[in-house]
C-alpha cells in the first residue's frame, strides 16, 4: 500500500450536484430554489439567529455585568522572576518582551511586590505596587515610573 495508491471506499463520495443546467438536468431553471419568496432571491436568507420575529434568544436572556469601555489592563511581572537579570542591569518592558517574561505591552507594564528580589536592578515601568517598590530600594536597586 502507497499513500499515491489510496483512494476512497466504494459508495463514500459523491459527485457534486450540479444546479441551473438546462431543463433536462432535473435541477435547471430555478435550480432548486422553488419559483418565489425570499429565499429564491439573490441574498435572500435570513441572519444568523433569526428566529422568524421571535426574539431570539441571544435577547432573551438577562444582561450580566457590566464591560469598562475605558479599562486598562497591564501587562505584570513579579519582583521573583527579576532574579534572573545581572547585578546593575537596566529592565525596561522592551527586555521583558525580548525574554519572554511578558506577551505584549497592553495599557503598560506593572511590577507585582510578589516573591523576594535579591539583585540590584534599576526598573522601568508604568506602575509599581507599594511592596514592590519597597523590595527593590531594599534590594539596593532603583525604581523608574515611565
Amino acid at each position: 500500500m502507497q499513500l499515491q495508491n489510496l483512494k476512497p471506499n466504494q459508495g463514500a463520495t459523491h459527485s457534486k450536484k450540479r444546479v441551473g443546467r438546462g431543463t433536462g438536468s432535473g435541477t435547471g431553471k430555478t435550480a432548486g430554489s422553488g419559483h418565489k419568496g425570499q429565499n429564491s432571491r439573490s441574498g435572500g436568507s435570513t441572519r444568523l439567529g433569526f428566529e422568524g420575529g421571535q426574539t431570539p434568544y441571544f435577547k432573551r436572556l438577562k444582561k450580566r455585568g457590566f464591560n469598562n469601555v475605558n479599562r486598562k489592563d497591564y501587562a505584570t511581572v513579579n519582583v521573583s522572576e527579576l532574579n534572573r537579570y545581572a547585578d546593575g542591569s537596566v529592565i525596561t518592558p522592551t527586555v521583558l518582551l525580548n525574554d519572554r517574561l511578558i506577551t505584549k505591552i497592553e495599557s503598560g507594564l506593572k511590577i507585582l511586590g510578589n516573591g523576594n528580589l535579591d539583585v540590584k536592578l534599576t526598573i522601568q515601568a508604568h506602575k509599581f505596587t507599594v511592596t514592590a517598590v519597597e523590595k527593590i530600594q531594599a534590594a539596593g536597586g532603583s525604581v523608574e515610573v515611565i
